[in-house]
């Protein structure tokens, strides 16, 4: 007989494959692109280092790993993601495999390799404890794990929570929680020697408020499919919500949009 957990947590990750694939996160993952290069830094990447990026989507991390000449895999679930870090890789002729894999199942061997990362990745993992250990188990003794995903308190954190109020309700643990360093420290439990948690700041910029709110529309798979699960009435009155939510975190002074979104970079040790 099956395991009630695993099957519960593989039709999990199936529905979150298509509501990812649904948009094209590139065009989202590309306005962040500074979180993988100074994670990178963080994490003091040596030329000769084996690193895996979890949950790349296009690749913004690994290929940040690769422009330091390191031996650099992605994976993602979504395979059109993979196809764009590939081809992101042949245009700056950077060297970097990208292979299909889930977080909680990571296709590798024990100790395979010296850095793993990710970055707004592995937080929405369908089972975080399970997606901690594999982090665990494929980074080698003395390896270091770097981790970045956006705060409870931050802007991320503010427009998740009001999405939160018009999609169907859920059991599983919020992905902002791995912005906490007490969560991360108990995820990753024993299994590291030490940790170093430093709060950043990623600026949205774009043309308007409403410019962002239509592109994320178009391009963010999870709030393209929560707004078409609504209603005109809802999704007009989430529309407004969030719009001041952005409102109030826009800092550009005029009518631009540079609102501040503040994340956990997170850098650990493997045991």
């Amino acid at each position: 007989m099956p395991d009630s957990a695993v099957l519960s947590d593989s039709t999990l990750t199936r529905r979150q494959r298509q509501t990812w694939a649904s948009g094209d996160f590139s065009m989202v993952a590309a306005t962040t692109t500074i979180v993988g290069e100074l994670l990178c830094e963080s994490v003091d990447l040596r030329s000769d280092e084996k690193v895996l990026d979890v949950a790349t989507g296009s690749g913004n991390t690994a290929l940040a790993a690769a422009r330091r000449f390191c031996d650099v895999i992605g994976v993602d679930f979504v395979p059109s993601l993979l196809e764009r870090a590939r081809d992101r890789a042949a245009v700056e002729r950077l060297t970097a495999r990208f292979e299909e894999g889930e977080a909680e199942n990571l296709p590798f061997a024990i100790g395979a390799f010296d850095v793993v990362l990710s970055s707004f990745g592995v937080m929405f993992a369908s089972n975080a404890k399970r997606a901690a250990k594999e982090l665990l188990r494929v980074c080698r003794a003395g390896g270091r794990i770097g981790l970045a995903h956006w705060t409870p308190d931050s802007f991320i954190g503010e427009v998740q929570r009001v999405s939160a109020r018009y999609a169907p309700p859920s059991d599983a643990p919020s992905p902002l929680l791995w912005g906490t360093e007490a969560w991360v420290r108990e995820l990753l439990g024993d299994g590291v020697t030490s940790l170093v948690a430093t709060r950043r700041t990623c600026l949205m910029r774009y043309k308007s408020v409403q410019h962002w709110m239509a592109f994320t529309r178009t391009y963010l798979g999870p709030v393209r499919q929560l707004l078409e699960s609504l209603e005109p009435e809802g999704q007009k009155r989430i529309a407004g919500e969030v719009g001041e939510v952005a409102r109030r975190f826009n800092r550009s002074g005029d009518d631009t949009m540079a609102v501040p979104a503040d994340y956990l970079e997170i850098v650990a040790t493997r045991r």
